[in-house]
């Protein structure tokens, strides 16, 4: 199981955004998060060792909303791809996306289209790194329950499986909407991302056992935001007075379900930015 710290001291009010993501993604990062993300790179690849043949499927969610599974799902691809893995990082949070917005990456044409029509998805290859794809999330679907619980979603996983050693799919929050634990099913394992200071014990506990009881495995927790031997403050989620945490491409903690009405038109396989 590993713990994560990240975070750096700054004097912001509530609410506040500490670093951009272009600041805090792979070779940016300070050194003790590049350590961190090292160690867990380390240890997923113990725990979930590749197989031959097929890549290995991660889920990485959190129970809250703004509790960094982005973050470190993104970072997680780079230090994969970083150490010549080949990867894909998925963006599933079909409600709140927040891959594309990071990477600065064209939303439509992703994991919406490709589970909805089969093809009309684009692959944005070289991200950050050479060995780093992304598929962002896609048009924003009305039904994006119906499309996680399709069939097609595991087919759609176990395609990119064979095609990288490693599929890592940023999930929405477990507490908050039921698409994390139905996906686990198809998931060789999940990360469960903490947030210091954040995530509350109940919470943290009710994550825990719906992952459980729907059988999933659980490859550790990530402790995120951790900064050793100062004071932290707490309201509704965000940080206050001395300083807070942030990474610029959260949830709010009002949990939306907008959605732009899917594109008809489609075109044969996928397409390569």
């Amino acid at each position: 199981m590993s713990f994560l710290g990240f975070g750096k001291k700054k004097q912001v009010g509530t609410g506040a955004i500490l670093e951009t993501s272009e600041q805090r993604i792979g070779d940016s990062l300070d050194f003790a998060s590049k350590e961190a993300f090292t160690l867990l790179r380390e240890n997923i690849e113990f725990v979930c060792p590749k197989t031959e043949g097929r890549g290995r499927i991660i889920g990485v969610s959190s129970p809250d909303p703004s509790e960094g599974k982005s973050y470190t799902a993104i970072n997680l691809s780079y230090f994969l791809a970083k150490k010549g893995e080949t990867v894909i990082l998925v963006d599933g949070d079909m409600r709140r996306p927040s891959v594309s917005k990071s990477l600065k990456l064209e939303m439509e044409h992703g994991l919406s289209n490709m589970l909805a029509t089969g093809r009309d998805f684009i692959v944005h290859q070289g991200v950050q790194h050479e060995n780093m794809n992304v598929i962002t999330c896609g048009k924003l679907p009305p039904n994006p329950a119906e499309l996680i619980g399709n069939d097609n979603m595991g087919e759609a996983l176990r395609f990119l499986a064979h095609r990288y050693d490693y599929v890592i799919m940023d999930l929405p929050p477990i507490n908050i909407v039921s698409d994390a634990v139905t996906v686990s099913r198809y998931l060789d394992g999940i990360l469960v991302v903490m947030m210091h200071g954040s995530t509350a014990r109940k919470d943290a506990i009710s994550a825990i056992r719906a992952l459980q009881l729907a059988k999933a495995k659980i490859l550790g927790i990530v402790y995120n935001g951790y900064v050793s031997g100062k004071k932290y403050y707490r309201k509704r989620g965000g940080y206050h007075s001395h300083y807070g945490y942030g990474y610029g491409y959260g949830y709010s903690s009002d949990y939306s379900y907008e959605y732009a009405a899917p594109d008809t038109k489609s075109e044969d396989g996928a397409k390569k930015s």
